[in-house]
């Protein structure tokens, strides 16, 4: 017996960010824990470029980046989870690990005419991961290991 998934309710109930971007970089679709995670509504997202999530000093690389995968139908990124800082609304920075995959135009299949990551807030877990390794340093540096 095969069930039917309303996709809207999927995409509203996981508790991962999904976040799709047009090929201009372009929010289209903000879900409910994208707005958990950075702080942002939906109606402040959609239609908003990415950088709303981007700190300034990587936008530009970010963008060049876009614009290639854009332009060749191509990331050089395919199944690989990326772990990058992003900002929340209130300016905080976050830690995130996401993974993308290109949407497709269904007039022009060879076409990319969008993003989507799915993204997970690892802030929590990344500062536990440097005080860590910060007293691991620690105690070598006080047993001369």
């Amino acid at each position: 017996m095969q069930t039917t998934i309303d996709l809207d309710q999927l995409v509203a109930a996981v508790g991962d960010a999904i976040i799709v971007s047009d090929s201009e970089g372009k929010i289209t679709l903000w879900n409910p824990a994208a707005e958990r995670i950075f702080g942002f509504t939906e109606e402040e997202a959609l239609g908003k470029s990415l950088d709303l999530i981007i700190p300034q000093r990587l936008q530009a690389r970010h963008w060049e980046g876009y614009e290639k995968t854009m332009q060749t139908g191509q990331t050089r990124y395919g199944n690989d989870v990326l772990k990058v800082p992003a900002v929340h609304k209130d300016g905080r920075a976050l830690s995130i690990a996401f993974t993308v995959a290109l949407l497709h135009s269904d007039s022009a299949p060879e076409q990319v005419s969008g993003i989507v990551a799915v993204i997970r807030d690892e802030t929590s877990r990344f500062q536990e991961e440097r005080n860590l390794r910060k007293r691991i340093a620690e105690l070598e540096a006080r047993t001369g290991a």
